[in-house]
């Protein structure tokens, strides 16, 4: 374990509303890329007309891909920013409400919104920004 206090000035915090239709990774990614964000804490409440959400399988290094074909709350989203290459990656977990009140969830790989999706992003300290561990292709927090 390793634990560090952190001090910094509040940063930069981007609102983005994600319209009818639009696929959410893709649309938040796009903001991030425009306004030059790459370390960042995100969350998201919303709704998706069908998305897809995944579990990470140690073993295979991938995700296993669960589609969700129906319409769905968001109940929660959180996650980060990470930087690839000085690019910024989107990295965030979704539970999503089912009519019945069952829930699916995991990583989020893609989500076609319906009827919106409003989504904070809060920059962090360089210092918080994570890196991605050769080991397991994770972006995690170097500690550094």
């Amino acid at each position: 374990m390793r634990a560090r206090e952190v001090r910094q000035q509040t940063g930069r915090v981007l609102v983005v509303v994600c319209d009818q239709g639009e696929e959410a990774v893709a649309a938040v990614g796009a903001a991030l890329r425009e306004q030059g964000i790459r370390a960042a804490r995100v969350t998201a409440v919303g709704g998706f007309a069908d998305a897809e959400v995944g579990w990470f399988d140690r073993d295979a290094g991938d995700y296993r891909r669960i589609p969700v074909a129906e319409q769905v709350e968001v109940l929660s989203l959180l996650g980060d920013v990470a930087a690839r290459d000085g690019t910024p990656v989107l990295h965030v977990h979704a539970v999503l409400g089912r009519r019945d009140g069952g829930t699916v969830g995991g990583h989020l790989l893609r989500g076609r919104v319906w009827p919106t999706l409003e989504v904070i992003i809060s920059e962090v300290a360089p210092e918080l920004a994570k890196r991605v561990d050769p080991e397991t292709g994770l972006a995690l927090i170097s500690g550094s």
